[in-house]
């Protein structure tokens, strides 16, 4: 292919995905805005950029993988859930079913890199000590820069009995650490439940918030006069999966009023979701959210809602930072991207998927890293160091929330 046609190709690719974030459709280019003006200034420069890579690169470059890896790159700076898919990657992921089997791990992309948000517990991940904010440097063969946070998330499931392979770079080791595993159907557990100071206070426990586990909430919060239980204490340490239709009902079943979440974006109208008195179960025992830098998504809007609406105090870590929504643009070439078209948002205004939720009562985690190798020392690849779980005798956060709630009366 002559130069001026790769280089125009790649021109090419660029404003189309300019074409979609600038609003441009058949009929024409609608008012620019200021804004606007200036990205289609900066289309120059992109072709001054190419020009460059094209002519004054070291060697000739592959210009369809430079010009994957420039969108891709383009979609995932402005957040972590858009992802642009090539072609090839984009017919896979339609054809995707979905319900394989998984290593029990809920991930995102920081820093360019697959990120672990959060373990299911007891899952082949959990059993491998993997933990919060380790990073997924590759699988398999595969650095994880260069795959769409999409492709990462199909390519983690598989059928049953087969094995995940990764890369995984901890706290304070250098060096990324192999590791292996072998897919199976995790089930996530009921939502555990524990009676404190006499039975006095409710703990709940829930690993998703989808239907079946907000339902056992639901049907733990109706018991709770019967039982005895005065006070309500829900972990959502490491919660990061559900649905938000389902985060919003929780949030409900404590709240009597109140704005619960919103969710608006450049073209989706806002909408309010507020709390319904009808659907409420208790809204005057003390309360209590836990919550940790594995805490994302659903259980972020659950934090927020209680912790805005004063109806509970939230305690522990800054949580992850994901909420948005999605929608799909197929583009011309079979490729498309997967763009975050609404945010939700906090009642206070907080963007969820760029704050996060920060507790009122900050408690870091006690839970330590594993403690650092000598690196220099040879250990042969047949015989890798095994890896335990971190011994934590003293939980500080849970024992904060419960001395909150000792103080609280009845």
């Amino acid at each position: 292919m002559p130069k001026i046609s790769k280089i125009l190709l790649l021109s090419v690719s660029v404003v189309l995905v300019l074409a979609v974030f600038l609003g441009i459709n058949s009929s024409g280019v609608n008012a620019a805005t200021d804004d606007q003006d200036g990205a289609y200034k900066q289309i120059n420069v992109y072709s001054e950029v190419l020009r460059h890579i094209q002519t004054d690169y070291v060697e000739v470059p592959d210009i369809p993988d430079v010009t994957d890896g420039a969108l891709r790159g383009l979609l995932e700076s402005l957040d972590s859930d858009s992802s642009y898919l090539t072609a090839a990657d984009y017919k896979t992921y339609k054809e995707d079913k979905g319900g394989k089997a998984q290593v029990g791990i809920n991930v995102s992309k920081r820093w360019g890199y697959a990120t672990v948000v959060s373990v299911v517990p007891g899952s082949p991940a959990d059993k491998a000590n993997l933990n919060d904010g380790d990073i997924i440097e590759a699988i398999g063969d595969q650095d994880t820069r260069n795959i769409s946070l999409a492709m990462i998330r199909m390519m983690l499931e598989g059928q049953p009995g087969s094995e995940l392979s990764l890369a995984v770079v901890r706290p304070r080791k250098a060096i990324p650490d192999k590791v292996t595993m072998t897919r199976t159907l995790v089930s996530e557990p009921a939502v555990g439940e524990t009676m404190y100071e006499n039975a006095s206070i409710l703990y709940l426990k829930p690993i998703i918030l989808d239907h079946e586990h907000v339902q056992q909430i639901e049907s733990k919060l109706k018991g709770m006069q019967k039982a005895g239980n005065k006070k309500i204490l829900i972990d959502l340490r490491d919660v990061a999966a559900g649905e938000n239709s389902e985060a919003i009902r929780l949030a409900n079943l404590l709240l009597k009023s109140g704005t619960i979440t919103t969710l608006e974006g450049q073209k989706v109208e806002k909408q309010v979701f507020s709390a319904d008195a009808s659907k409420a179960i208790n809204t005057t025992a003390p309360a209590v959210v836990l919550v940790n830098r594995g805490t994302a998504g659903p259980a972020e809007i659950v934090a927020a809602a209680l912790m805005d609406n004063h109806r509970a105090e939230v305690v522990g870590e800054r949580t992850f930072g994901e909420g948005s929504q999605q929608k799909t643009f197929e583009l011309p070439d079979g490729a498309a991207l997967i763009l975050s078209v609404a945010k939700y948002e906090s009642p206070s205004g907080k963007k969820l998927e760029d704050e996060g939720v920060t507790p009122g009562v900050l408690v870091a985690s006690n839970i330590e890293d594993n403690e650092p190798i000598d690196e220099d020392a040879a250990v042969p690849e047949s015989k890798q160091p095994e890896t335990k779980k971190p011994s934590v005798s003293v939980d500080e956060q849970l024992n904060r929330a419960l001395d909150l709630l000792k103080q609280k009366a009845a």
